[in-house]
């Protein structure tokens, strides 16, 4: 309320912050956005959250505001990308995972991704690892995050 007060005493216009919708929504977001790029993969992507939800049970799925469906745990963890053949199961701290299976690909300067075409691959215990690392990451070092809630208490 005292930003609205201020904004209005200064005639300035306020910038909209993220909400972070119920999570029923956020699931329907992310279902549109797979039905658009690639319906065939919705089953890849459906398991891939299940995954996700499951090996870090607190976690948020959300849509960034490139429209893109990312994971996030003090901060994000992981993101995915429909293509035409495949889900981009990317890491925005790839660079820092350890990753001795050889999974992940890409040569930008922190992101790296693993390339999955179908279900199976997500029974690979080191995809697994690899998410688990991410998560580590975040609790040592948290990503600040316009998209995440305020901790409560903060």
């Amino acid at each position: 309320m005292k930003r609205v007060k201020k904004a209005a005493a200064t005639g300035k216009r306020l910038r909209a912050r993220p909400q972070v919708s119920p999570s029923a929504d956020r699931e329907k977001r992310i279902d549109a956005y797979v039905r658009k790029k690639n319906a065939s993969l919705l089953d890849v992507t459906s398991a891939l959250r299940q995954l996700v939800k499951k090996t870090v049970p607190k976690s948020l799925a959300l849509i960034n505001p490139w429209g893109i469906p990312m994971f996030a745990w003090r901060g994000p963890i992981a993101y995915f990308m429909v293509g035409k053949n495949h889900v981009t199961f990317g890491f925005p701290r790839g660079t820092e995972l350890p990753d001795p299976a050889k999974l992940l690909e890409g040569t930008g300067k922190r992101l790296r991704h693993v390339k999955i075409r179908e279900k199976q691959q997500l029974l690979d215990a080191n995809l697994r690892d690899l998410i688990l690392s991410a998560v580590s990451l975040n609790r040592r070092d948290p990503q600040p995050s316009k998209l995440l809630p305020e901790p409560k208490g903060h």
